[in-house]
């Protein structure tokens, strides 16, 4: 038996990427489909453990922010990033990170005094998914369909007809959408389905994971818990990430170059080897992963009116916490073009957006976290013989190894610039003024109003953010109330398009990198242009940022 269901757009995937995908266009009033093969409620793989600023920025546009926040580690548990000779064996460094309690007040650390009202947030994917599944299935025009299995599509005229099949009852669907985006991880067969391949690097490192309940294994600590507990001794090196912060971790065993493969590794010596612990210690395995990190992405993002997000368009080693963020990112800007052009005020040439934005970003990104790998492989090659001794010599082995360790991995743990420094600079719907956008590095970036650039964040008079006080769509910032905007505005709305002006007033800080007059923020919060006077002839900037422009060329 074969059914029929029609929507304005078809997800492949209820994970983070999926969910956060179609939350976005169902606050836009899209009507939206989401296929996923596992039951409700079955939960996730345990491996994404943290959730960026900027991906914690969206979750409030969305209103699932502080569900999110309040979920994961109990709150006065360290979000620390420790380095041990084993996981309860001598310190080496450690990185101070905020526990959720005290993540909007502390200050000071390098993890601190962040340019938004969201910081970052570590949680493991098994708490989070839960609650962006419940926040998505409760929002008007969202539907998820569980146990389906997305089979095929075919491309009409007008839209994407896709197939799709019940794991359970074996009957087929066929799903009539304007878009189908495919957001169903690294073996994505949408994206085999368009003909895109992952170019790359096939293998950075390999990595063999277990997840393991031992409620003991807390009170065996010499100092006190983290969030991340990396061990460097000569046998082995590793780390474990507390899931619950009561009895559950993550232990992820790195393979070296002369162990040939997966099997080659004894896991429950490694386990031991990185916890620190001997034969009398228990643990229960909850599960068991092996994997492998490397640095692929997608020689193409779309075809026609099918995309692809996330897993599906990239993988890389995650370092930095950049592999779900990464596609959280991707479904926010795929997210509200989308939404334009089922509105009808954006036109067909603003899609080709999505791909010149996103694919030079998430090369960018992948190459850093790649560059991170090789730079810690080559450090837990080097791990000194005596690290472990009870004498000078291994005392200052560790404090030697541990100012390197800090100094290096400090950037992707608090990574400024890979959260707020990242910029587009080829869109076609943006209205480049000729100015460089600054450098970032994994950890700095400089605020800019360059356009391309994330529209920065200040805090307002009010005492409100920024981001908050803008609008859903685009939002013309005003530093100085007597220029005029009004011909700008009427023109934009004879068009249909949705533009919020702001005339803002900032708090104690100023206004920060704000230079110019007028900014327009997009509603990803990246900035289209700026000026000190609205355009004289606004179809020209109007034309840009809807993608007409592109569209007649």
């Amino acid at each position: 038996m074969t059914s029929a269901l029609k929507t304005d757009v078809l997800i492949v995937g209820a994970g983070p990427v999926g969910l956060t995908l179609g939350m976005i266009l169902a606050q836009r009033g899209v009507a939206v489909t989401i296929l996923e093969t596992r039951h409700r409620g079955e939960p996730p793989n345990v491996k994404c453990n943290h959730v960026s600023a900027r991906s914690m920025e969206i979750l409030r546009r969305l209103g699932v922010a502080n569900a999110a926040r309040n979920a994961g580690l109990p709150e006065d548990y360290a979000n620390d990033i420790a380095y041990r000779t084993s996981m309860t064996g001598k310190a080496i460094t450690r990185i101070p990170i905020p526990c959720r309690r005290d993540r909007f007040t502390a200050t000071g650390g390098p993890d601190t005094d962040w340019p938004t009202a969201e910081p970052p947030h570590r949680i493991n994917q098994l708490f989070l998914e839960p609650i962006l599944f419940e926040h998505a299935v409760a929002m008007p025009g969202l539907t998820v369909l569980n146990r389906t299995e997305y089979l095929s599509h075919a491309e009409t005229t007008d839209g994407v007809e896709i197939s799709a099949r019940n794991i359970d009852s074996g009957e087929q669907t066929t799903i009539s959408a304007r878009y189908l985006a495919g957001c169903d991880g690294g073996r994505s067969q949408v994206r085999r389905d368009i003909g895109a391949k992952l170019v790359g690097d096939a293998v950075v490192q390999r990595v063999q994971s277990t997840y393991i309940r031992s409620p003991q294994l807390l009170g065996l600590m010499n100092d006190a818990p983290a969030w991340a507990s990396f061990s460097l001794n000569p046998r082995r090196s590793g780390n474990v990430y507390a899931i619950d912060g009561r009895e559950t971790w993550l232990v992820h065993n790195y393979l070296r170059d002369d162990e040939p493969d997966f099997d080659s590794v004894d896991r429950d010596w490694s386990i031991r080897e990185i916890l620190g612990v001997g034969p009398d210690f228990s643990y229960e395995v909850l599960s068991n992963e092996d994997w492998f990190g490397r640095r692929l992405v997608a020689d193409s993002f779309h075809k026609g009116r099918v995309f692809i997000c996330g897993d599906a368009a990239h993988l890389w080693v995650p370092y930095a916490g950049y592999g779900m963020n990464a596609g959280i990112a991707d479904a926010e800007c795929l997210g509200w073009l989308l939404a334009a052009n089922v509105s009808g005020w954006g036109k067909s040439g603003m899609l080709d957006a999505y791909a010149a934005e996103r694919q030079p970003i998430t090369e960018q990104v992948s190459v850093f976290a790649m560059n991170h790998a090789h730079a810690m492989a080559k450090e837990r090659k080097v791990v000194p013989v005596d690290i472990e001794d009870d004498t000078p010599a291994g005392a200052a082995a560790r404090e030697t190894l541990g100012r390197k360790i800090y100094n290096l991995n400090v950037q992707q743990y608090c990574c400024g610039g890979l959260n707020f420094g990242y910029y587009y600079d080829r869109s076609p719907i943006i209205s480049y003024d000729g100015a460089a956008q600054p450098a970032y590095s994994m950890a700095d970036f400089t605020p800019s109003t360059v356009p391309g650039c994330r529209t920065p964040h200040i805090w307002l008079g009010d005492k409100r953010s920024l981001y908050d006080a803008m609008g859903p769509d685009y939002t013309l910032l005003r530093f100085d109330p007597a220029r005029d905007a009004s011909a700008f505005l009427a023109a934009a709305a004879a068009r249909g398009i949705p533009i919020q002006l702001l005339d803002v007033v900032p708090g104690d800080e100023g206004c920060g990198p704000y230079a110019e007059a007028f900014v327009l923020s997009r509603p990803d919060r990246h900035v289209a242009w700026r000026g000190d006077a609205c355009p004289a002839t606004p179809d020209t900037l109007l034309d840009t940022i809807t993608g007409t422009a592109a569209a007649v060329n």
